[in-house]
């Protein structure tokens, strides 16, 4: 009863999230917010790709462990879409959650490394089907895929910005962030022009 209620709480809490990003379930903001946030504050890109696989990882994984359904490997999902998040948003900020810390993702990851080595318990879809995924080697295996994973995402992340850093090509810098669009620029240049032709006519 005790890992059938570790796994309710983490699973539906996980998978919550992942609905949040995936339908805009729960207050969330969909793809395509959760992925214009992705690229404009943590340097996923493109963001709504990195939305989707986020979303997934925590929606497929939550309900794995909540499910006991192929513990380990829905515990990695779980350890390394929350490595991802904690490297990529909190690790800077301290400990505590009070201060956007990476205390709640830590929480998180640890429960599912947990119920890796230990298993899901009698009362789950693994031990009905007579599967035993568990113990140290599970443990360790599920510990060590998921850090992983989510080392290859930052990675990832890293090469993007030094990319994006080192190219100072001039098309390169009208793509930029902080370009203006084509026929804006050119509406405004354009007005320009005409006010400057105007103020030189003579008056009437």
């Amino acid at each position: 009863m005790g890992l059938l209620l570790l796994r309710l709480v983490l699973g539906s809490t996980l998978a919550a999230h992942g609905a949040q990003k995936l339908f805009g379930w729960f207050g969330g903001g969909g793809l395509s917010n959760t992925g214009a946030h992705f690229e404009k504050y943590l340097g996923f890109r493109p963001g709504r790709v990195h939305a989707f696989a986020a979303g997934a990882t925590e929606f497929a994984g939550g309900l794995g462990i909540a499910l006991g359904f192929l513990t380990p490997f829905a515990a990695m999902a779980v350890i390394g879409v929350m490595f991802v998040a904690a490297m990529s948003a909190h690790v800077g900020k301290g400990f505590f959650i009070t201060k956007g810390g990476y205390e709640y993702t830590l929480v998180l990851a640890a429960s599912a490394a947990a119920l890796a080595f230990t298993g899901p318990g009698r009362l789950s879809v693994d031990h009905a089907l007579g599967w035993n995924l568990s113990g140290p080697v599970w443990g360790v295996v599920s510990v060590a895929f998921g850090c992983i994973a989510g080392a290859c995402m930052m990675a990832g992340r890293h090469r993007l910005q030094e990319a994006e850093a080192g190219d100072t090509s001039p098309d390169h810098a009208a793509a930029g962030p902080q370009a203006r669009p084509a026929e804006v620029a050119g509406g405004r240049d354009a007005g320009l022009t005409a006010k400057s032709e105007h103020a030189q006519r003579p008056g009437r």
